[in-house]
């Protein structure tokens, strides 16, 4: 487990590599973080004009109402995501074949594939919507299978993202298409994917647990100004940290992909690290 966990890591530092020499990919996950909040922000009003909150806060029933606002919800924001993750992914492998890819060039990968997202976008919300309502009606129980069955989901659907890129099949080929690489190659997808977040889980609690204090400190003498800026701080490095994280995956998930279908090595990786990325069960 350690010596996977120490593979995942290494992966993870030749995908800070890739992103190091082509430092706009972070401008993928920037873009889609800000249209998550906008559509967050525009989809609060109607929930609230529909009092889905008052429901939510007394444990009511959504109501058909609710249902169709989620659905939607989901199906604009995995929209937005899958896009600027088919934008980032194709962007990656440009420059994992050795191009020199613009934000121009990664956008214009998932405008041609766009019919396709909306295709996996509509699944996932699907998806989305279903686990959501057992989790929510299933008590402790209902939680646990919507975490169990999400995490499967996102384990078959780990590469449909390159799959639609390089490919060009529907999503329900790609979602297949996925899982069927899945089960005939196993390696390191869950243990980076798990360092990537991990590492970056960790920088974030340290920052916090630095930070706090001195938040704390300084509401305790009254400087509203010094709490505002170490807040706004605080805030800034934790979306940093995020963005990042995102960049990296989507590199990470573009450099895997190429070596399971293609059989290719990108420099940035090395024949060994990658090679030993996935092994067979």
């Amino acid at each position: 487990m350690i010596a996977r966990l120490y593979n995942s890591w290494a992966l993870v530092k030749a995908s800070a590599a890739v992103l190091r020499s082509d430092k706009e990919l972070i401008l993928f996950p920037l873009v889609s973080l800000i249209a998550s909040v906008i559509i967050t922000i525009t989809f609060a009003v109607p929930m609230a004009l529909a009092g889905l909150f008052d429901e939510a806060s007394t444990g009511g029933d959504f109501g058909p109402a609710g249902i169709v606002i989620g659905f939607l919800f989901y199906f604009v924001m995995y929209t937005v995501v899958i896009f600027t993750n088919t934008a980032l992914v194709g962007a990656s492998l440009i420059r994992l074949r050795g191009g020199d890819p613009t934000l121009r060039d990664g956008y214009d990968i998932a405008m041609s594939h766009l019919s396709q997202i909306l295709g996996y976008a509509a699944i996932s919300a699907t998806v989305g919507v279903i686990l959501r309502a057992i989790s929510e009606r299933g008590g402790i129980v209902g939680r646990i299978v919507a975490s169990l069955v999400g995490f499967g989901w996102n384990l078959a659907t780990f590469l449909v993202v390159p799959i639609l890129v390089v490919e060009d099949i529907g999503p329900v080929e790609a979602i297949k298409r996925s899982s069927s690489l899945l089960k005939r190659t196993w390696g390191e997808q869950i243990a980076g994917n798990f360092s990537i977040g991990l590492i970056f889980g960790l920088l974030g609690l340290a920052i916090i647990v630095v930070t706090a204090p001195l938040i704390a400190a300084a509401a305790s003498a009254g400087a509203a100004f010094a709490v505002v800026m170490l807040v706004g701080l605080l805030v800034v490095v934790l979306v940093g940290l995020g963005l990042v994280s995102s960049a990296l995956n989507g590199i990470y998930v573009a450099a895997l992909y190429r070596y399971a279908v293609e059989g290719e090595v990108s420099e940035q990786f090395g024949s060994e690290l990658i090679v030993t990325a996935f092994r067979p069960k």
